[in-house]
């Protein structure tokens, strides 16, 4: 007999419910079955009349809750792959209690487990079945892909992120391949980058003398006196005992001397006059390649610099009461101090004075080279060593400089192309080489050869083309040079390194041992930090920090350092768990962060001294403790003046459940911060706002999780008092879970961590795979939790069962013989 869920359904529901009786009675009896037992014990019948009795209220075809309706689904769908979507929304909206809705009639908790257990199990042995890897589509490297797989082509250590066009972002993450677009204006971009790349790379950008600027990141002015300077060593380059100034990468093209510079503050309300009386120079040689290029003053344990109190209100100029006293000022190369001069701790003229502020550095330049060395060796860096692996003599032959052309570029482009190279691939760009070579030097000529081989479709773009063996539709295992190309694009964001490559050339690279040992090399190198900048800066939203701004009135310690010091708090904080193999509950509840003095006084912890961050254990009263406790994400989850319970419960949804609610509909009302002249609490100004039930219906999901951390100001302060009322940090899920402030919602989370391990492993998957997951990923999802739950759910745990799961490791080949192939072609 076979059941159809509809408004009209006319089987006995008296027998069915003896029927889940009879069942609860046996999974009662039996205390020790699995979950695959509960699965086999329930039926479809008995899976029909739970859905009949509970979800047929709202999901009929006259009130189509949700937009579906039980006459659209059959139990027998999940036999036959059919409304994969839908039945794996109901399975996410059971376990997270969202369903049935608080005020219908609850499953029991026998109830809920058998038809969980069956759904799942029932879903999961159809896709074992049936495994779908999913559809891949033609991948462009994304722009911090592209930099770094071209740092570590040419060993050339230059950033050229800030030179290439932003991309767009699908699914959470700009690696996506369907949003990966090219443009005219792109192609253009990469050609000019590309150029200026491979002069760098081959030592021939020339003797002409440039300038690199940088700006040194600093706060608004305060009451018209000047923008205050900062009494910490504001950078890992700088010494130890430095205060103030900044530093940043620059790559000498040559060896030679240049011109370090930089302008000193001169505190006007505006901080834009660059006057020559400002600025401080020195000329050194620098070798060619790259160095860290730093400006600073000198901390003393007594401050050697007399600051005056600032008056309040901007009608008068603060004038000095002293002379200026002489302080050193730092040329900083590498590190190392290379040279210091004295400058005056303040300067006096008519238009300005700089006395409210320390002495300070706006702005570093260097020029050059003013001279170059003229010898073989000025040119000769960590590139030219890595791409000049033979050189022609003086007087070589066009033979024999063809035969050195073809050594160069044969490797340079078995590494770019990410797969073993034949003549077909090094013929076109031998010829671009023969080419320039009428007109240009040998190096010069194997430069611009190397600009052609970083704008090929082939290393642009991640291209895996079925062998031609493969049966049209059907799934099959991409090979293992492929897999490397995966491997390093997920880990490093970057290209396989020679012993990946190796192995991969070996067939050995997927051997469980050699695998496994792979992944501790990868996730112990410095180039995983790209998990932390591109995977975890995404999914943590991270890099939106620099582009919010709190308002300055409202919350003027929020300082630059500051912002420095919250975002590499999470930054540190996921490195560690993700080079130490920790359990990925530390994110939910860890109770250790890494903080400095700026961030521990801004959270008021004592006992932290110094403006390097380190691992510092937190007290239950320190109200911190994983990363809903930490400034950078409550920063990002609020408004600039103040927080915003809805952004922090959509994020929580979106980022640790994986249970995002529909987005707003077009016309919903804003929130209305005052009634009757009295300013509102954010929970008086929510309940106002569910009193419409169209937004109730969301909110009633989001707005408890926010609520929970209004104890928490718009910027990570901790607080309890708002708008003249104590703060309520009380709040009630939608299955009536009762919980208060941060610690309360540990336990929500905790008691939910099972979701979190799926919505962390959706999360990495969709990273790791470039595309936005399916429904028919779901299964995978819980595959890959299952395998990682033998070993606590460590992150190494978790990222080895992405790369061995099906949808890493296979394809599916074109439906017809003819169907046009995804792969680029050069023209």
């Amino acid at each position: 007999m076979v059941f159809y869920f509809s408004p009209k359904l006319n089987y006995p529901r008296k027998a069915c419910g003896l029927l889940i009786s009879g069942f609860l009675f046996a999974t009662v009896m039996s205390p020790y079955s699995s979950a695959r037992t509960e699965q086999q014990l329930f039926t479809r019948d008995l899976a029909a009349d739970i859905i009949d009795d509970r979800c047929e209220t709202c999901h009929n075809d006259y009130e189509f809750a949700g937009n579906w309706s039980v006459a659209d689904i059959h139990v027998s769908d999940i036999t036959k792959g059919k409304n994969q979507k839908l039945w794996e929304g109901i399975l996410k909206s059971v376990a997270m209690g969202d369903m049935p809705p608080a005020d219908k009639k609850q499953l029991t908790a026998q109830e809920k487990s058998a038809f969980l257990n069956w759904l799942e199990g029932s879903l999961d042995d159809y896709s074992a079945a049936n495994p779908n890897p999913g559809r891949a589509t033609l991948r462009r490297l994304n722009r911090n892909e592209y930099a770094r797989s071209v740092q570590d082509l040419l060993a050339l250590n230059v950033d050229i992120t800030g030179s290439l066009p932003g991309d767009d972002s699908g699914y959470g993450f700009d690696n996506n391949a369907d949003v990966l677009g090219v443009s005219t204006t792109l192609l253009e971009r990469y050609l000019y980058v590309a150029g200026k790349l491979s002069k760098l790379a081959t030592g021939t950008a020339g003797d002409a003398a440039g300038k690199e600027s940088y700006i040194v990141p600093k706060d608004g002015p305060v009451k018209n006196s000047g923008v205050p300077s900062f009494d910490l060593r504001m950078s890992d380059a700088l010494p130890l005992d430095s205060r103030g100034g900044g530093s940043f990468e620059f790559y000498a093209p040559v060896s030679g001397v240049y011109e370090i510079a930089g302008y000193l503050n001169a505190n006007t309300n505006n901080e834009v006059d660059r006057l020559d009386i400002h600025r401080y120079s020195h000329t050194l040689t620098l070798s060619a390649g790259s160095h860290q290029i730093g400006m600073s003053f000198r901390k003393e344990l007594a401050l050697s610099e007399h600051v005056p109190t600032v008056r309040k209100g901007t009608d008068h100029v603060v004038l000095p009461d002293r002379e200026p006293e002489m302080l050193d000022l730092d040329f900083i190369v590498d590190g190392a101090r290379r040279h210091s001069t004295q400058v005056p701790s303040y300067h006096l003229s008519a238009r300005f004075s700089q006395a409210a502020f320390l002495r300070d550095v706006l702005e570093i330049e260097v020029i050059g080279p003013l001279n170059s060395d003229q010898t073989n060796a000025s040119w000769q860096t960590a590139s030219t060593r890595k791409i000049f692996s033979c050189l022609p003599e003086a007087e070589a032959t066009a033979e024999s400089e063809l035969n050195c052309a073809r050594q160069i570029i044969s490797r340079l482009t078995n590494e770019a192309y990410r797969r073993p190279v034949n003549n077909s691939d090094i013929q076109p760009l031998l010829a671009i080489f023969e080419r320039a070579r009428k007109d240009v030097g040998f190096r010069a000529s194997i430069a611009t050869t190397l600009q052609a081989l970083l704008v090929s479709p082939q290393f642009l773009y991640l291209q895996e083309i079925p062998p031609a063996d493969v049966e049209p539709g059907s799934i099959y295992r991409i090979s293992d040079t492929e897999f490397a190309a995966r491997l390093a694009l997920f880990l490093w964001s970057s290209l396989p390194d020679e012993e990946l490559t190796t192995l991969a050339s070996a067939g050995t690279l997927r051997e469980p041992q050699v695998l496994k040992l792979q992944l501790k090399r990868m996730l112990a190198s410095d180039k995983a930090s790209a998990l932390t900048d591109n995977f975890a800066g995404q999914w943590l939203y991270l890099r939106n920090l620099p582009y919010h701004f709190p308002d300055v009135f409202e919350f003027p310690e929020f300082t630059i350092p500051l912002r420095h010091s919250i975002q590499r708090e999470t930054e540190l904080f996921f490195t560690r768990i993700l080079k130490d193999d920790l359990p990925i509950f530390d994110f939910l509840n860890a109770d250790y962060s890494y903080l400095n003095e700026p961030l521990a006084k801004h959270y008021g912890i004592d006992g932290v001294k110094g403006y390097a961050l380190r691992k510092v254990s937190l007290s239950e009263q320190s109200h911190r403790g994983g990363l809903l406790g930490q400034a950078s994400i409550l920063t990002l989850t609020s408004n600039p003046n103040h927080t915003s319970p809805v952004k922090r419960g959509k994020w929580i949804l979106d980022n640790l459940l994986a249970a995002s609610p529909p987005p707003p509909p077009p016309d919903v009302p804003a929130l209305v911060a005052e009634h009757d002249g009295m300013a509102l609490s954010a929970r008086e100004q929510l309940k106002r706002h569910r009193a419409d039930p169209v937004c109730a219906a969301c909110h009633v999901r989001m707005d408890p999780l926010g609520l929970a951390l209004e104890q928490y100001d718009a910027v990570g302060a901790f607080r309890t008092r708002y708008a003249d009322q104590a703060i309520d940090a009380s709040a009630t899920m939608p299955d009536g879970t009762q919980f208060e402030g941060l610690s309360g919602l540990h336990d929500v989370l905790w008691d939910r961590r099972e979701r979190f391990t799926q919505a962390f492993i959706d999360r990495l998957l969709t990273y790791a795979l470039g595309r936005g997951l399916e429904a028919y990923d779901q299964p995978v999802i819980r595959s890959i939790a299952r395998q990682a739950s033998n070993d606590s759910y460590r992150t190494h745990s978790i990222i080895e069962a992405v790369v061995t799961s099906t949808p890493f490791n296979f394809k599916k080949a074109p439906e017809a013989a003819n169907e046009p192939q995804q792969f680029a072609k050069a023209p």
